[in-house]
């Protein structure tokens, strides 16, 4: 008798410890991805001509602009949605950080930073975006300023945050084992490609790790999410 109430306790107190690490909020970490893919690869498939390359002439930046407004709308869209995603996971891999043992305080507050600044600049990106959908993307002046402006904000200053971010959220599942090694090798690595992408002023080429950084980050924060939310 004693040892079926001790059994109960113990399926109880392991009930009450996984109720503490499950994270349903966490499962904005696939939203991000979701949205800011939908929006943006979903404007790109809406446009009727190739979306301009940063360094494009100001008259092409405001004639794409002025032609394909609604895909502009739909790209802000998602960049807005996924802006707001992004705020909540933040949090949540802050939350994972905060229990991963020594220097967890510390892997906390660069979860904190890095997430304000993914979000703040995404949400920056975005803004611009939706700007450029109206009468100042029909400007050859004020589009090219918007366009540069945007992929600045939402290139390499939210990669470096978003690089940030990921490498918390890495470390700190590597540290708890809440996330399969593999998952949390390729978060480092997208983290280290977001903490380069600056080197896109230094030389064009080095762009691709604005991508890199990007898509990988946001396939592992989905993972990630979904995890942490059904823990």
């Amino acid at each position: 008798m004693f040892g079926k109430r001790v059994g109960v306790r113990a399926d109880a107190t392991k009930s009450n410890a996984d109720a503490s690490l499950r994270d349903p909020g966490a499962m904005s970490g696939l939203l991000t991805g979701v949205s800011f893919v939908a929006g943006v690869g979903g404007g790109v498939a809406l446009a009727d001509s190739p979306f301009p390359r940063p360094g494009s002439e100001p008259s092409e930046v405001s004639r794409y602009f002025t032609e394909n407004s609604r895909s502009a709308r739909l790209s802000a869209a998602g960049q807005l949605v996924s802006t707001a995603a992004l705020a909540r996971f933040s949090a949540s891999v802050a939350r994972l950080a905060g229990r991963s043992g020594p220097g967890s305080q510390s892997l906390r507050v660069a979860a904190l930073a890095g997430g304000a600044l993914a979000v703040a600049s995404l949400a920056t990106s975005g803004l611009h975006t939706l700007a450029l959908s109206g009468r100042r993307g029909k400007q050859d002046e004020s589009a090219a300023r918007l366009a540069r402006r945007g992929f600045v904000f939402g290139g390499p200053i939210h990669g470096v945050g978003f690089g940030v971010l990921t490498g918390a959220l890495a470390l700190a599942g590597l540290r708890t084992g809440e996330l399969p090694r593999p998952v949390a090798i390729v978060g480092l690595a997208s983290a280290a490609s977001g903490l380069l992408s600056p080197l896109y002023f230094l030389k064009e080429r080095a762009g691709w790790f604005i991508p890199i950084g990007r898509f990988s980050g946001l396939v592992v924060s989905g993972i990630a999410g979904v995890r942490l939310g059904r823990s």
